[in-house]
């Protein structure tokens, strides 16, 4: 039994019955005339729109969703701006107003009576059209409305660079009405489209010196052979202007007898002569044009083995004309290899053009497709042939890509196996299935049949193409390739023009192969591979690689150097298991020689990882081990006296599971011990001897530590955070840190990001002066740590128990994180064995005023600022002033692993022990931290791969 709320919500967009949903298939039938014009100098479109909309539905239609897609770029409030945002991009977000685009002027009406719009509840691209009468089942009723469309800069498929204009989704358009009710949708960047197919046209009025190319049959045969001059010239290397006098011929060129011209043949403005091109086409679910000044045109035809023509015509710019030499012949062989297995291409022409999308790829519109960022013709020739593809599996196959994204490019992308095949006999890597892989290894992966806007960015690319187009070969590969290929033929006769959904696909198979196939369709709601992976061998390899690790079990080996200050330069061996896609048992240890201790060193580290199904994502064993000199100290004898450490560190990590795949946060809780073991020295007076002498003992030590931390990270693109709660416990002390960050972008690049810390120490049984001096070294620290002070030796450190010289200058990031340093001092300024509290700042310096890029290498520029408090300078009878400050510049290398500190400006207290202290010039003042651990791999990932 239906809720209440899914009573009203079936009301609101208007879902059919169960009854009607198991009637005879229908579909809504449509005739658009579009006149509109294109002024280049505001970037608008002004038109008029007039729909003939058929009811052959068995309901009756009270009102008609219709997609107002521009208003997707009115603002930051939009599905497609969250979706952005989520997808790791903020260049939309952070545009400026007369970079944003919608349309308005709209006024309805239908049948010649001014019609009411509501609001869709949620999106602002998406209005409901009240129909002023019922439509009922065979009805048919006239649409019509003025519209202005602001076209935005392009940020995702349409609208302009500079005067280069993209005009895709921009007129007022009927969401589809089908079997399965209404499916008003709003503009997505991830995610495409599902329309009513209908009979265009189009008549688009524009600066004469524009190139068009377009949906459908160019109807002005003046423009045409404008076109063919055009084409001529750019084989003989030059492009001719259009004649700004010519006009165009009467409508009736145009074919006047389908539809009154609604915008005058040639136009007047400003002394700038206009043109108006007709534009017509039947059996297509949306229009699409695009105008350059500087197209470079390409026109010729192919015949099909029926002996039809089809025009192709290429449109490009003139910087990438040699990528495009062969671009005629790429065309050509897609149409004659898709229309060669599913069925012979119907339109008339087909059109690819470069432009501009805000991304790089393709995308398809019927009978026309637009490519970006193409600089080889490799590549070139592989998007001609996807995106041509598209005219069958999208264009006349029109699948709801939206919920059903893999019937189009699952498909699409399986033939375009089959044809790297034919052109040179293997598909040589494929990065997206090594994705897929990954992702299904670290059981991230999603089912084939999930809707694109719940995909993670990721999948999108892994499933929806890669899995997908897996999915379609293993379904060949059963049937076999003459059986599967009758299957495709058969599914495109069905459904040309129509609507199917994956029912009508697999009935379509069934039908063709006389198989029941309910076996390899059940796998699409599935996560995982698509079959159990095979038995895997032992192999050797040196260094990594990432080719067929599905059939072998990798070891890798490899030599490593290495270097501190005490063993000097290391080299090793490297032995490890590591590639991707990832295995649940990883192991990575190296074993190195000091050239200077004369010792063998090595770290270490064995981890195993379990996905287990209910509250976390993944569990996580792991063993970390390390060894190395980490001191020395020259006797009076000359004698060298090294000291090493010996690090076993197990932990249990525990990551939650997300309810969303695309939620860009991470929950987990790890519990660590560090079981140190330390070689240290005791300085005594030998006095048995005529001279009393420094004798040296060396001895061991031995501490454990125990640590818990929970973290939450926020790691989305806008405004990101992370919070830390740590508890430790070592020898004789307790310490509870909490640690938040959080970034404020900038509208470009970088940001502010605010550091906050607070910290409390315990001692286990109250404080003793012993107890102090025993714990001094876990003490909480306004400034950062130095190698002495990274008790659980987690940090690499060039020099930890350096005075003098680079090496001392190193600090790391914890506790107060100053970047002024105070070591010489016996006890630091801002240490505290009580509570402590600091805000850290860094600000990025903005390109335009940073002049380090003036070098050839670009440097990140920051400021830094902290300020910080702690109980000691609370207490009266102490001399510090109660908030220390320090502020500076700071060079971040490598993704901010490698940071350089330059104090400017500090509170006295900072002067006073600089004056103290001798040769502590300015650059010894200057502090640097080797932050490896800061780099997130998981974020990294999600910025570079949206």
């Amino acid at each position: 039994m239906k809720t209440l709320k899914n009573i009203l919500l079936c009301l609101l967009i208007g879902v059919p019955s169960a009854t009607h949903a198991q009637e005879g298939y229908w579909q809504q039938s449509l005739r658009y005339r579009i006149a509109v014009r294109l002024d280049d100098a505001s970037h608008t479109l002004d038109g008029q729109i007039s729909i003939r909309y058929k009811n052959n539905s068995p309901d009756t239609l009270r009102f008609i969703w219709f997609h107002i897609w521009p208003n997707a770029y009115k603002n930051d409030r939009t599905a497609f701006s969250e979706q952005l945002l989520e997808n790791g991009r903020t260049d939309f977000y952070f545009s400026d107003a007369s970079e944003r685009g919608f349309i308005n002027r709209l006024d309805f009406r239908v049948d010649g009576s001014q019609a009411r719009v509501e609001d869709h509840p949620v999106h602002q691209d998406i209005i409901r059209l009240i129909l002023p009468a019922p439509l009922l089942p065979g009805g048919e009723t006239e649409i019509s409305t003025p519209f202005h469309v602001q076209l935005p800069r392009t940020f995702s498929r349409g609208g302009h660079d500079g005067q280069t204009y993209q005009i895709t989704q921009w007129y007022p358009k009927p969401a589809v009405y089908d079997r399965d009710g209404w499916h008003p949708m709003p503009y997505t960047d991830q995610g495409e489209f599902y329309s009513e197919f209908g009979t265009y046209r189009v008549e688009i009025s524009l600066p004469a010196a524009y190139a068009v190319a377009a949906t459908g049959e160019l109807r002005n045969a003046d423009e045409l052979q404008w076109l063919r001059d055009r084409s001529r010239a750019a084989r003989a290397g030059s492009i001719p202007e259009h004649n700004s006098d010519q006009k165009n011929p009467p409508a009736n060129a145009a074919g006047k007898d389908r539809h009154q011209t609604a915008v005058p043949q040639a136009i007047e403005s400003a002394g700038r002569a206009f043109k108006t091109l007709v534009f017509e086409e039947d059996n297509i679910h949306d229009f699409a044009f695009f105008a350059d000044h500087d197209f470079v045109v390409s026109l010729d035809s192919v015949t099909l083995p029926s002996g039809r023509v089809v025009q192709t015509r290429i449109f490009h710019r003139p910087d990438k004309k040699g990528t495009w030499t062969r671009g005629q012949q790429y065309l050509k062989n897609a149409l004659l290899y898709h229309g060669g297995i599913a069925g012979e291409y119907p339109y008339g022409t087909v059109s690819v053009v470069e432009g501009r999308q805000g991304f790089a790829g393709g995308m398809e519109y019927p009978g026309i497709t637009i490519l970006d960022a193409v600089d080889d013709e490799e590549t070139l020739e592989e998007l001609i042939v996807h995106e041509v593809g598209h005219n069958w599996y999208q264009g006349m196959l029109g699948s709801n890509e939206r919920a059903y994204p893999w019937m189009d490019e699952g498909l699409n992308t399986y033939f375009d196996d089959r044809y790297r095949r034919i052109r040179s006999g293997s598909v040589q890597g494929d990065p997206a299935m090594m994705l897929f892989n990954t992702l299904a290894a670290l059981r991230r992966d999603q089912p084939i049949n999930t809707p694109s806007e719940k995909m993670y960015t990721l999948n999108y690319a892994a499933v929806t193409y890669a899995k997908a187009r897996a999915w379609f070969g293993l379904l060949e590969k059963e049937l076999g390739q003459p059986l599967f290929d009758s299957c495709v033929r058969t599914y495109y006769r069905d459904w040309q023009f129509r609507h199917p959904g994956p029912a009508d696909l697999r009935r379509s198979f069934e039908t063709a192969s006389g198989r029941d196939l309910e076996e390899w369709f059940s796998m699409l709601g599935k996560t995982g591979p698509l079959q159990p992976d095979e038995k895997r061998t032992l192999r050797w390899k040196p260094f990594i690689t990432f080719k067929e690790t599905t059939r072998y079990d990798h070891i890798f080996y490899s030599p490593i150097p290495g270097s501190n200050a005490y063993d000097g330069f290391m080299a090793g061996l490297l032995l490890h298991n590591h590639t991707l896609p990832p295995r649940p048992f990883r192991f990575a240890a190296a074993a190195m020689y000091g050239f200077r201790s004369k010792a063998i060193n090595g770290i270490g580290q064995v981890s195993h990882t379990w996905y287990p199904k209910g509250a976390f994502q993944q569990v996580s064993v792991t063993i970390d081990a390390a060894r190395f000199t980490m001191n020395e100290h020259t006797g009076e004898d000359g004698t060298v006296h090294r000291s090493g450490y010996r690090k076993i560190s197990p932990s249990v990590r525990l990551e939650w599971k997300e309810k969303e795949a695309r939620v860009t946060r991470m929950r987990f809780m790890e519990y660590r011990s560090f079981h140190i073991g330390e070689d240290a020295l005791l300085f005594r007076i030998d006095t048995s001897g005529t001279v009393p002498a420094v004798q040296i003992d060396p001895y061991k030590t031995r501490y454990t530590i125990h640590q818990f931390r929970y973290v939450w990270d926020q790691y989305r693109v806008l405004y990101p955070w992370r919070a830390e709660a740590r508890l430790e416990a070592g020898p004789g002390y307790g310490r509870l840190a909490i640690t938040g960050d959080q970034f404020y972008n900038y509208k470009n690049k970088g940001g502010i990001a605010v550091r906050v810390f607070a910290g409390k120490f315990i001692y286990a049984g109250g404080k003793t002066i012993t107890k102090a001096s025993q714990t001094d070294r876990y003490h909480l620290n306004l400034t950062g740590p130095n190698g002495r002070e990274d008790y659980t030796y987690q940090n690499y450190f060039a020099g930890r128990n350096e005075y003098e010289g680079i090496a001392s200058q190193q600090i790391m990031m914890r506790d107060g994180g100053f970047k002024v340093r105070t070591d010489r001092l016996s006890n630091k300024v801002g240490k505290s064995d009580d509570w402590l509290l600091a805000v850290n700042a860094t600000i990025d310096v903005p390109d335009r005023l940073n002049i380090l890029h003036l070098l050839p290498v670009k440097i990140p520029l920051r400021i830094f600022a902290d300020i910080g408090t702690h109980a000691g300078a609370w207490k009266s009878d102490e001399g510090e002033p109660r908030l220390l400050f320090d502020a500076g510049l700071q060079l971040s290398l490598l993704r901010s692993t490698f940071n350089i500190y330059i104090p400017l400006w500090y509170g006295k207290v900072y002067r006073d022990y600089f004056r103290s202290v001798p040769d502590n010039g300015f650059l010894q003042r200057i502090s640097f931290s080797i932050d490896i651990h800061r780099f997130r791999l998981r974020q990294w990932v999600h910025e570079k791969m949206n």
